[in-house]
């Protein structure tokens, strides 16, 4: 399964990326998080730093066949060389960033990580977790064009919901087969009933809701993975909630 998770900048993308794509791990899960920003923030939301990132993906891996953009090199080749193991068992992947000011689009970046995608296939085992960036460059680019869901991360205002929209909207053009919407940061009911009174305007889906996390902001100050700062924090076990009913689990657990 490939999930890809896209929102207004700040509405959590990256925290409930790679706190899902641990926890998703640790039931047995191969993981692979891929950071689909050109200003990239997973590996520290997952629990890397300094020399422990994974080095970015060199736009020379993609070539455009018959049947669309493939990788030059074997999938498991470019896990191998261009992935570094995160917490928990997840390898991180990482979309390359621009070198340079005045250096053009970002198109082979985008299309590197879609190759990637096509050709990573759909192990049932296998889950592959896509952080995409604020703009919905993404869908213009195709990107996410391979996944089977686009979850989309909306806070309770009215900007946040209005790009949930856009995307949304853009989304239903492409072969991604499900869009649905993670309501996130609820500090009360009014929030949520909020956002699910929009989503029902606009016939989205409404696919998890996760509450207000001061713990979330505090990981994010200290450069520290939610999972590793606060482990038992509520936000935590509500992630963990959503994506248990998004992805089918082994049926057996791996221990880590």
């Amino acid at each position: 399964m490939k999930i890809a998770i896209a929102g207004k900048g700040g509405a959590g993308k990256t925290t409930i990326c790679a706190t899902a794509a641990r926890l998703l791990s640790r039931k047995g899960l191969r993981v692979v998080a891929i950071d689909g920003d050109t200003n990239p923030n997973l590996h520290s939301a997952i629990g890397l730093h300094g020399a422990d990132v994974a080095p970015f993906l060199p736009t020379s891996l993609v070539s455009r066949r018959f049947e669309g953009l493939r990788l030059t090199v074997a999938v498991d080749e470019v896990l191998q060389r261009y992935s570094a193991p995160a917490p928990d068992g997840v390898r991180l992947v990482r979309m390359a960033i621009p070198e340079h000011a005045d250096e053009g689009c970002m198109c082979s970046a985008h299309a590197t990580v879609s190759a990637l995608l096509a050709d990573l296939g759909d192990a049932a085992d296998t889950v592959t977790m896509l952080d995409l960036e604020a703009s919905p460059e993404h869908l213009s680019r195709g990107t996410a064009r391979h996944c089977d869901t686009l979850l989309l991360v909306a806070e309770p205002y009215y900007r946040s919901l209005e790009a949930v929209k856009l995307q949304a909207s853009l989304a239903a053009e492409t072969s991604i087969s499900r869009v649905a919407v993670i309501a996130n940061k609820c500090r009360q009911q009014s929030d949520l009933e909020a956002i699910e009174q929009y989503c029902h305007r606009h016939n989205l889906e409404l696919a998890g809701a996760l509450r207000w996390s001061n713990a979330a902001l505090d990981a994010d100050a200290q450069i520290l993975a939610l999972l590793d700062y606060a482990p038992d924090d509520d936000l935590v076990a509500q992630v963990d909630e959503v994506f248990k009913r998004l992805v089918k689990q082994p049926t057996v657990a791996v221990a880590v």
